[in-house]
Parts: C-alpha cells; sequence; structure tokens
C-alpha cells in the first residue's frame, strides 16, 4: 500500500468485510462487492491522488481544491458526489496557540475518501468508534461524514477551552500593569477571527445536510448530525462572545494606560513647577542691575535662598494634596 494512504476498508452490512492491500484490490473490491469503501489519504501529491480520482470518477475541480488545502469550509455536490471541507484545530500548550489543520471529504453512493493536510482530526479512532457501531455504520456513506464532522467539532471543544483560559489570565495581566499584554490581545483576537472562520461555516453545512438541499440523509443519521449542530452552534456561541470580551478587555486596557500615561504627566508637570520656582527666583536676582534694593540688604542672599526653599515647599505639598505626587 503506498505510504499515502492511511488506512482503507470496504464495510459489508456494518462490518469491516475486507481489507485490500493495494489500490488495485480496493478497486477490484468495490466493483464486486455491495459494501461502502472507505479510503484515508494523508497529504497526497497529485500524482498519488490520480488514480483514485480516475476510479471514483471526481470532479476535477474537487480534486483540485483536495490538493490545494487552502479552502473555507464548505460542502459542494458534483453529480453524484458530496464534497466536505472541514477545518480542525487544537490547542497548543506549549506555545499557547491554536494550529488549524484542514480535512477533505468525498462522499458517494458506495465511498468514502478523506484526504488530511493535518494530524487533526484523528480518523483511526473515528474509524475504531464506528467499527463498534454497526447499526450505524450500515446506514451508509453519510454515518461515516457525520462521524467525521462530529469528531472535528468535538475538537473545537479543547480549543475554546484553552482560548478561555488565555482570555482570563489576559484579564489578569490588564489590571496587573503589564506592558505586553496589548500584543498578546492582538493575537489572541486574531486566533478567535480565524476560528470562527473555521466553525461558523458548519452551521450552515450541516443544516444543508439536514434539510436534504443536497442529499437524502437517513432520518437517524439526521438526528445525530443535529446533535452535532448543536454543538457547533455552542462553539459559534462560544467564540462570538470571546471575541466581545476581548474587544472589551483592549478598550479597557488602552484606558488604563491612558491614565496612566495622565498620572505620569501629572507628575512630571508638578515636579517641573517645583524645580521651576527656584530657578526663577535665581534668574531674577543673578540680573545684576544697579538699583535692586535686595542686592545691598545685609540677609538678601540668605532671604532669596528661604524664598526659593518656601516656594518649592509649598507647590511640593500642593500638588501632593491633589494626588499629582
Amino acid at each position: 500500500m503506498p505510504a499515502v494512504i492511511v488506512d482503507s476498508a470496504i464495510y459489508v452490512d456494518g462490518k469491516r468485510a475486507v481489507e485490500p492491500g493495494s489500490l488495485e484490490e480496493i478497486y477490484d473490491a468495490c466493483r464486486s462487492r455491495e459494501g461502502i469503501a472507505w479510503i484515508g489519504l494523508y497529504k497526497p501529491t497529485a500524482e498519488e491522488f490520480e488514480s483514485v480520482a480516475e476510479e471514483f470518477e471526481l470532479h476535477p475541480l474537487a480534486v483540485e481544491d483536495a490538493l490545494d488545502a487552502h479552502q473555507r469550509p464548505k460542502l459542494e455536490r458534483y453529480g453524484e458526489t458530496l464534497f466536505v471541507v472541514l477545518r480542525p484545530a487544537r490547542y497548543v500548550d506549549e506555545s499557547e496557540t491554536v494550529e488549524f489543520g484542514e480535512t477533505h471529504v468525498f462522499v458517494g453512493k458506495s465511498f468514502v475518501i478523506t484526504v488530511r493536510h493535518s494530524e487533526v482530526p484523528d480518523l483511526s479512532e473515528v474509524r475504531q468508534r464506528l467499527e463498534e457501531d454497526p447499526e450505524l455504520l450500515r446506514r451508509g456513506p453519510e454515518a461515516i461524514l457525520h462521524a467525521i464532522m462530529d469528531q472535528v467539532v468535538d475538537d473545537y471543544g479543547p480549543v475554546a477551552d484553552g482560548l478561555e483560559n488565555d482570555i482570563q489570565e489576559i484579564e489578569s495581566q490588564v489590571f496587573g500593569g503589564s506592558a505586553d499584554v496589548s500584543r498578546r490581545v492582538y493575537e489572541l483576537s486574531r486566533e478567535v477571527i480565524q476560528f470562527q472562520r473555521a466553525a461558523d461555516p458548519l452551521n450552515e453545512v450541516l443544516g444543508a445536510l439536514m434539510r436534504g438541499e443536497i442529499i437524502d440523509v437517513d432520518s437517524e443519521v439526521g438526528r445525530y448530525l443535529r446533535d452535532v449542530q448543536d454543538h457547533a452552534q455552542h462553539v459559534s456561541d462560544r467564540l462570538s462572545g470571546y471575541r466581545e470580551l476581548l474587544q472589551s478587555i483592549l478598550s479597557v486596557n488602552l484606558t488604563l494606560v491612558s491614565l496612566s500615561q495622565n498620572e505620569q504627566v501629572k507628575k512630571i508637570s508638578a515636579w517641573a513647577a517645583i524645580l521651576f520656582a527656584p530657578t526663577l527666583i535665581g534668574t531674577v536676582y543673578g540680573m545684576n542691575f544697579d538699583h535692586m534694593p535686595e542686592l545691598h540688604w545685609l540677609l538678601g542672599y540668605p532671604f532669596a535662598l528661604m524664598l526659593m526653599v518656601l516656594t518649592s515647599v509649598l507647590l511640593y505639598f500642593v500638588f501632593k494634596r491633589r494626588g499629582w505626587l
């Protein structure tokens, strides 16, 4: 089997019946058996995917999108084949960032082809869970599509939790006077927006599937899809709340920064006034004009020094009382 094929099997009546050893065996099994083929591919090249695309008559536009791996979440139909783009995500604790992947799913009457361009979602777990539930698996390829979408949405939960923890940390940093918090708020806002772009379109995709606008879906599978849509909507609502909260945090931070800057300006202005007073007095008495009576006083020099000190002290207490110092 080519290394690009992660797993493949033929399912008959909800059970794993055939495990082909090559693509040709997969094709032969699909032609000779009444079952569902599920082929899992990981980062295939155009040459590696060409044989699969020809055998299952995949539309060239869908094939191009699947190989490009820069698509938004969507659901399209090409003849009898559905093409679904999903954007899985995972939270990286070490860097406190969110990584986004891309998974494409081709769904036909008797086959499902998954093309992954990231480590998530772990479709081996999805396959194992489905194989343990033959009753659901025998309901057709749409049941496999549901299981994949369910895994993607379930993986969104820990990502949303991670973002929530980051936001709580930022709230503490804002009121703690951290200097780098504005940059972190900006980075988190970008992650939340990217997350929304990955999660929000799923509601439309799931809605179209349940309404039967693209393909007729088994009623039981439709109930499962409705549950997935509820979870996806919950994630979307959380992300909308996070985005608004981050905007509020940014506004509060800007306000606190402005207040801090005002306090600094007040202190600088107060000390400037205190230092200016003795400078002014010294400047006046340093003019050396002949007709200045104070120059001929015996106590003129001590008087000037005392005047400087008293003026500075008076100004200091005035600014201190007003909270400028």
